[in-house]
């Protein structure tokens, strides 16, 4: 049984439809056994709608929530936000499926050498076109948004 690898690009897409979308694949095909896998790529690009001000405010009072030490704690990488944003659509404490769908997403900062270009037998293209739309009015960049938390992305092969 050959597994497919989809991957999809976070270039301008909204972090919000580009997780629910990733979250209902992976679900539906750890429910159905198969096992496909999806690799998201530039993470830092993806887009929150919404004011600058108020994104930047939202994000801190998530990160600033509990105890430093003890919990729960709140990623500042662009790509653990965006697998945590999965994550939160996913049954992942509740079922067996959600937790083998979480194991199944791998989520990059940048694209990998061997993602550029052709992609490799076993991976293919995910449809983005149920929920690509244009960029809203008001946004911020995933980038822009952990570099506001304090992470630096450019030495994990960001482009600042």
């Amino acid at each position: 049984m050959a597994e497919t690898t989809f991957v999809y690009d976070a270039s301008d897409k909204v972090l919000g439809r580009l997780a629910s979308h990733v979250a209902n694949q992976l679900l539906s095909t750890a429910k159905a056994g198969d096992g496909a896998r999806v690799i998201i790529v530039n993470a830092e690009k993806a887009v929150v709608s919404g004011k600058k001000t108020e994104v930047f405010r939202d994000y801190k009072s998530k990160r600033e929530l509990n105890h430093p030490r003890k919990g729960p704690f709140f990623p500042r990488m662009p790509d653990k936000i965006l697998k945590r944003t999965v994550r939160g659509m996913l049954p992942y404490q509740k079922s067996r499926s959600g937790r083998i769908a979480l194991r199944n997403l791998r989520v990059e900062i940048g694209t990998p050498s061997n993602l550029k270009g052709d992609l490799p037998d076993g991976h293919e293209w995910g449809d983005t076109s149920k929920f690509d739309r244009g960029l809203p009015n008001s946004f911020v960049r995933l980038e822009d948004i952990s570099e506001s938390l304090g992470a630096d992305i450019t030495r994990f092969g960001g482009e600042a």
